[in-house]
């Protein structure tokens, strides 16, 4: 690969839960990751992010943690992440892990510490922890949300059983915030990149990375009623605050102490890509996801000016631009840009859902965004079964649910399960193949068999086939590193552009659109209808 991998990457984020069970208990593991990590090197990706494996009482799918040292044991040990990092650099595959520094799981000892100390004292100093309001300390600190819906503020009962302070956790309760103001909390995370580091992975997923720090005062805030479930649009307190760019120049030194490449990516919510790039300035971190990208609906107009904007936001500050559609936070993009309506990120839909998509068009309409995206210069991020055109998991039965969101909402919110169910590798096998004997954490579809990926592999047209086919030609004709020139005129429907010798057109109208004479067709999303490209399909052209 490469010098500074991060710029031209195809990174895939493994969910371990639903990736592959070695043990049969239904939640993936490590040893089953190691088992297929074969897979993704004939995918023909660069990079493997890994979703969090760290020890942790799952109560929000191991993003709450309660070790950042070791492996839960439902994943398995600290010898079958070295076992399965050092397969994956057998295969040439680079390894992100994910990293939670917003809040800890209620159960990490420095929180039950806290709660076993006094107000004031330096085991609270960790946390935020917070007098109440009103007579008797009875009212919360503000009047902050959680994210997971609810107050963000929960009160302890004291070691003499009295009611006492309050402590902040912008998600689930059993996620307390860390104080980052406190030098030994900054301190601990420095010891805690140095272990990962140290065994070899080649960087860090920041989780909640435009958190971290609060606004001084901790003031009374009310996201707008639009807001999305990471807090609406900032300025908000408790998000993309001034003083969380000193956090991560402060990591970017520690990474720099060591060999070989090591690289940041923030998970950072905030409205535009200029505020996204801030992440990103020469000496804070290499990569940013671009969510203002991935939540963009399917329109032409709007797809153009997110990818101008990106194209010259993340090069202004030095970073190359990055591309993602789907991850374990959202709507599967082969389901979402086929909903008649924005559903806001986190919020997830179900069978009550009014006018679901129509999971045909759905899949016309990601395979043509995906065909879009990997001819766009920069680093792409893939999620798990997006090569196999796997759809949102919709009609999951209440009782099965899990995410916090879905809880904390009383039903209402659907939240994230729908893109988190494991996997199908085969049909016609107990689970499709995620497993032996069935079991799984989150029920899978009947009619998934159809997307399993021994029925894909080798089959002309495929969704798994054109994700092979796009990442080889993308490899082979330098796309990620290239200049990308925009077509001189063209429909209002339709976005058309050229990366090197190779001219991609998307057609988002209702109607098909010529293609040039003479060119050769090097992939297409869809079947092609003569010398026309038909709607929802999008190609990559050479001689155009």
């Amino acid at each position: 690969m490469t010098s500074q991998w991060w710029r031209s990457a195809v990174i895939y984020q493994i969910y371990p839960r639903s990736f592959a069970d070695a043990s049969g208990d239904g939640v993936g593991d490590l040893i089953g990751i190691t088992n297929r990590l074969d897979s993704l090197r004939d995918l023909g990706v660069d990079v493997v992010w890994l979703s969090p494996f760290m020890t942790s009482p799952q109560k929000d799918a191991g993003y709450d943690v309660a070790d950042y040292c070791d492996v839960d044991p439902i994943f398995g040990t600290l010898a079958d992440f070295d076992a399965m990092l050092a397969r994956a650099k057998e295969l040439d595959l680079r390894v992100i892990v994910d990293l939670v520094p917003n809040h800890s799981s209620d159960q990490h000892p420095w929180f039950q510490d806290a709660l076993a100390a006094v107000p004031g004292s330096r085991e609270r100093a960790r946390y935020m922890f917070r007098d109440g309001r009103g007579e008797g300390g009875e009212e919360p600190p503000n009047n902050w949300q959680s994210l997971f819906g609810g107050p963000a503020w929960t009160r302890v009962t004291e070691a003499d059983g009295t009611q006492g302070q309050w402590y902040l956790h912008l998600f689930d309760a059993s996620q307390p915030d860390f104080d980052w103001s406190n030098e030994e909390v900054r301190e601990e995370f420095r010891r805690i990149l140095r272990f990962w580091l140290d065994r070899g992975v080649d960087g860090f997923r920041v989780d909640v990375a435009h958190g971290l720090v609060k606004r001084d005062g901790l003031p009374d805030y009310t996201p707008p009623e639009d807001g999305d479930s990471m807090g609406g649009i900032e300025p908000a307190p408790y998000f993309g605050q001034d003083g969380v760019h000193d956090v991560y120049r402060d990591w970017r030194k520690v990474l720099d102490e060591y060999d070989g490449e090591r690289a940041l990516c923030a998970e950072a919510w905030m409205p535009t890509v200029d505020e996204i790039a801030k992440w990103v300035r020469p000496d804070e971190m290499h990569q940013a996801f671009n969510f203002a990208y991935a939540m963009t609906r399917w329109n032409a107009g709007d797809l153009r000016e997110v990818i101008i904007d990106s194209l010259r936001a993340f090069p202004d500050v030095g970073a190359p631009a990055t591309w993602v559609l789907s991850n374990h936070d959202v709507i599967r993009h082969t389901t979402r840009l086929a909903l008649p309506a924005d559903v806001p990120q986190g919020h997830g839909i179900g069978p009550k859902t009014p006018d679901l998509p129509d999971t045909a068009v759905g899949l016309h309409r990601g395979r043509a965004a995906t065909t879009l995206m990997l001819a766009l210069p920069g680093s792409a991020y893939l999620y798990q079964g997006e090569e196999l055109g796997l759809p949102e998991a919709v009609d999951l039965p209440d009782d099965a649910r899990q995410d916090p969101t879905w809880f904390r909402h009383n039903g209402e919110r659907y939240g994230r399960d729908g893109c988190r169910v494991p996997i199908p590798w085969e049909a016609g096998v107990p689970a499709y193949g995620f497993n032996r004997t069935g079991e799984t954490w989150l029920p899978q579809p009947d009619d998934w068999a159809e997307y399993a990926r021994d029925r894909q592999a080798g089959v002309e047209g495929s969704t798994l086939e054109l994700y092979r086919t796009l990442l080889r030609l993308r490899r082979e004709f330098g796309l990620a590193s290239g200049e990308l020139e925009w077509a001189e005129a063209a429909p209002d429907d339709v976005v058309t552009f050229r990366v090197g010798e190779v001219t991609v057109i998307a057609n988002l109208g209702e109607q098909a659109v010529p293609l040039p004479q003479g060119a050769d067709v090097l992939v297409s999303s869809g079947p092609l209808d003569g010398g026309a490209l038909p709607n929802d399909t999008a190609v990559w052209l050479r001689g155009a």
